[in-house]
């Protein structure tokens, strides 16, 4: 019966080790995931900053800063664009106003009738 605590102990240590190990290579994984987002979110900044000129990335950031989610699928288009070279020369706010306007969907409007 000496024998049964022993092996108990070993099956715990072993348990504890590879919990360790796991987390380990989980902790590496994520930096390591966390270093790519950060290469790529800088690439995409100075891809933004070669293509657009001041107003157009002022006017970016304020639709960023209202509706997120439309800012974001405006820059990744707009990165998409540069990097296929259908981008020629820089884009200023006219043409913004432009992307913006074909990206974003059209508002509702509500008409309210009173009887």
């Amino acid at each position: 019966m000496s024998g049964d605590p022993n092996e108990e102990e070993l099956q715990k240590l072993r348990e504890e080790k590879m919990e360790q190990l796991k987390e380990e290579q989980g902790g590496a994984d994520e930096e390591a995931m966390e270093a790519q987002r950060q290469q790529a979110e800088a690439q995409k900044k100075a891809v933004l900053r070669q293509h657009l000129t001041d107003d157009a990335r002022k006017r970016l950031n304020t639709v960023k800063m209202s509706k997120p989610e439309v800012g974001e699928k405006v820059e990744q288009q707009l990165v998409a664009l540069a990097q296929s070279g259908r981008v020629q020369g820089k884009i200023d706010d006219e043409k913004m106003k432009q992307l913006l306007s074909e990206l974003t969907p059209d508002s509702k409007s509500f008409d309210i009738r009173r009887r």
